[in-house]
Parts: C-alpha cells; structure tokens; sequence
C-alpha cells in the first residue's frame, strides 16, 4: 500500500511482482533491500518510488549489491537516489525493523506441510546460499506494520518433463531448512496468498493445500492424515 518500504529478493518471482507493482497506482514507495534489481528502476523514474514516507534513509532506495542487466548498471552509475551501505547494515533486521510498514517479498524452492520453508536446497542438490532471507523476514515482523511475503511457483518440472509439487508433505533427506516455521507469516503461489503467523497446525495444512497446484491436493490431503496434521473438520474450497 502506499507508503510501505519494500525489498524484493533474488529469483524470477519477487523481480516478476516488483514489475507488476509499477502498473498498479501505488504510491510513494521506499526501499530497503539487500539487493537492486531491475524491476526498481521503472519504480523510481515514474516517481513511484520515492523514498519520501522512510522513517530514515528518506529519498533514497538503499541496497548493498545489484544483479540486472546492462541497462540497469548504465542507470545506477553515479545515480543520487540510490545509496549502497554494507550488508551489516542492510541486511540487520534491528535496522530493517525501524522501517514503518516493511514489507519482504522473497522465494522459496520447496514448504512442507509443517510450514517449513527451504529456499536453499532440494535433498542433496544445493540450488543456493540464505543469503539475507532470514534477515528479511525478521526485521519486516519486527516493523510496525511491516509484512513478510514467500512466494513461489506451486510446481516445478524436472529435467525428464515430469510435473512435481513445491508443496509437500515433509522434506526428503537432505533438504535445509532455511526459514523455521514460527517465522513464516505469508505464503504465496498463483493459487493465492495465506497469513500462516500465529495459525495453528490443522489451519496451515488447509491454507498450504489451498495454495497447492489442484492435481496434488488430493495426495497432499491423504499425506496430511497420514501424519495427523489433518481432521475430518477441515475442507479445501
């Protein structure tokens, strides 16, 4: 909403939303991120980000390295909007949480039923390093106002064209947790977004099986009971 501070995360996912946030009319937007990526420069030329509602660091879109394209380094260099500080600063939630209405929008690999999230590995295979997700994650909780969003696809396919789920029932061997459940706040997939924070256990099966891709739901709810996670009370829509 207008006002909030925003910071999206390395993946397709959050550069994606930050894309489709420039065509809504939200407003006077600040950031606060680990990382600059292209979405952003659209964002601050058409004025929709401007930094002019941060708590601190007021008109500048703060960031402590960028990934993008050769445009976009053509546009930062020697930009006076943006502002690059160490990743002790960027990245310490007790500064990310001084921001009014921080919102963090990162990307998961898998979440399993329990509402645990890996955005680091799937079984043995490492995809990537946490990075400052984690850091993210917290600090937007601890803001006033502030929200944190994992997003990602609900299913992936593999290199021989099989269709798998993201969401799934517990982790195989080897996958790292990378965000504890306790943490997580809101999950999102193309199926929808779900507020998990503070829900108890037979919510977070439902809400997380609502964001499942529909093929899987059946399989996810047979799992679920399997593992005492699921009651004859709950109902997918």
């Amino acid at each position: 909403h207008d006002g909030s501070c925003i910071q999206l995360g390395i993946g397709g996912l959050p550069n994606a939303l930050g894309s489709v946030l420039k065509d809504t009319d939200i407003k006077d937007l600040g950031v606060h991120s680990e990382m600059f990526v292209d979405a952003y420069v659209d964002m601050i030329e058409s004025g929709q980000i401007n930094g002019s509602q941060k708590v601190f660091d007021k008109y500048k879109t703060v960031y402590t390295f960028a990934i993008g394209t050769k445009k976009m380094y053509e546009w930062m260099h020697e930009n006076p909007a943006l502002a690059t500080y160490p990743v002790d600063y960027t990245n310490d939630p007790r500064v990310i949480g001084r921001h009014k209405n921080m919102i963090s929008i990162n990307q998961a690999l898998q979440i399993d039923l329990f509402t645990q999230v890996s955005a680091e590995s799937m079984g043995l295979d490492q995809v990537t390093g946490n990075g400052g997700m984690t850091d993210f994650i917290l600090g937007a909780q601890w803001s006033e106002g502030g929200k944190s969003i994992i997003c990602l696809p609900s299913t992936y396919t593999d290199k021989d064209g099989n269709l798998h789920s993201r969401i799934v029932p517990t982790f195989t061997t080897g996958t790292c947790v990378t965000v504890s459940r306790h943490l997580v706040d809101y999950v999102a997939t193309e199926y929808g977004v779900k507020k998990l924070k503070a829900q108890h256990q037979w919510d977070r099966t439902e809400d997380l099986i609502e964001l499942a891709h529909p093929k899987f739901r059946d399989d996810l709810i047979k799992e679920a009971n399997d593992l005492k996670i699921w009651t004859r009370t709950n109902k997918i829509e």
